[in-house]
């Protein structure tokens, strides 16, 4: 019974790869690759020779039983066009599979973006939610957002240049305008670490066009020193009718800097603009 390989690859800077995952890639039957040139370019800067297949989000079901057979015979390395296989990329199904056949299923860590960072974001390191990508549409990022509006641990997402200010504003309006930290192009040449409020960040972006792979990190819900009296809640309930929000936006918005229950704030908001 062979082993399954999980290979961390740079995300990078190729001299970031360890001399266990190129030991492992040299000595393995197979490896199993998210894009086989990304991986070719790699192998050939090392001289690797091993044979390889491909294994992306397409056709990563159809692949099952050709990589479980090759597992029969020896080892099988995953890799991802870059980082750690089966975060954020395919590999669950194969692992899921090769655990159930018996294979035993061992990681080499490595290179690694979300964590890359958050260590280097400057921001709370000891209770972190990592979500992926972002929503494309502005709908579903708001109601993911708001979902995870009230934790109080570090939120990590990737999200593609294109839609980073489209992105930084809805986690300005929805979190509030917390620290954060933009990373961009990590280990490359045109690293780049903006460390700001998501306001700031917006600002910052907007005068330079963000190019290249992108990580957000952001604070999480910052504690509550003291609960507002009732008087500073009507006040920003009021505010919240003036500006137009959406009552359960608001309330959330509300809810994280006052101290009150979210469905209170909620109430008292339907109940003043229903008087208005």
């Amino acid at each position: 019974m062979g082993s399954l390989y999980l290979v961390a690859t740079p995300i990078g800077n190729l001299e970031d790869i360890s001399q266990r995952a190129l030991n492992v890639l040299r000595t393995c039957r197979l490896i199993a690759a998210e894009d086989t040139r990304v991986t070719r370019r790699l192998l050939s800067a090392y001289e690797i020779h091993t044979p390889l297949t491909s294994y992306f989000e397409h056709n990563k079901l159809a692949k099952l039983d050709v990589i479980l057979s090759q597992l029969d015979g020896g080892p099988v390395a995953l890799v991802s066009d870059a980082g750690t296989p089966g975060l954020n990329d395919p590999g669950y199904e194969l692992v899921r599979a090769a655990l159930d056949a018996g294979h035993a299923v061992i990681p080499i860590p490595g290179p690694s973006a979300p964590v890359a960072a958050l260590v280097a974001s400057g921001l709370p390191t000891d209770s972190f939610l990592f979500l992926g990508y972002l929503p494309r549409r502005s709908g579903e990022r708001r109601q993911l957002l708001q979902s995870v509006s009230a934790g109080p641990y570090t939120l990590i997402f990737l999200e593609a240049p294109h839609r980073l200010l489209e992105s930084l504003q809805d986690l300005a309006e929805i979190l509030g305008d917390r620290p954060a930290a933009v990373a961009r192009e990590l280990t490359k040449v045109h690293e780049e670490i903006y460390r700001g409020s998501l306001s700031e960040c917006a600002i910052h972006f907007t005068s330079n066009p963000p190019r290249g792979e992108i990580t957000l990190v952001i604070h999480g819900r910052p504690a509550v020193e003291s609960v507002w009296s009732e008087a500073e809640l009507d006040r920003a309930v009021e505010r919240s009718r003036s500006s137009g929000a959406p009552a359960r936006e608001a309330a959330q918005q509300i809810a994280a800097r006052s101290g009150w229950p979210r469905r209170e704030i909620y109430r008292r908001i339907i109940g003043r603009r229903s008087r208005s």
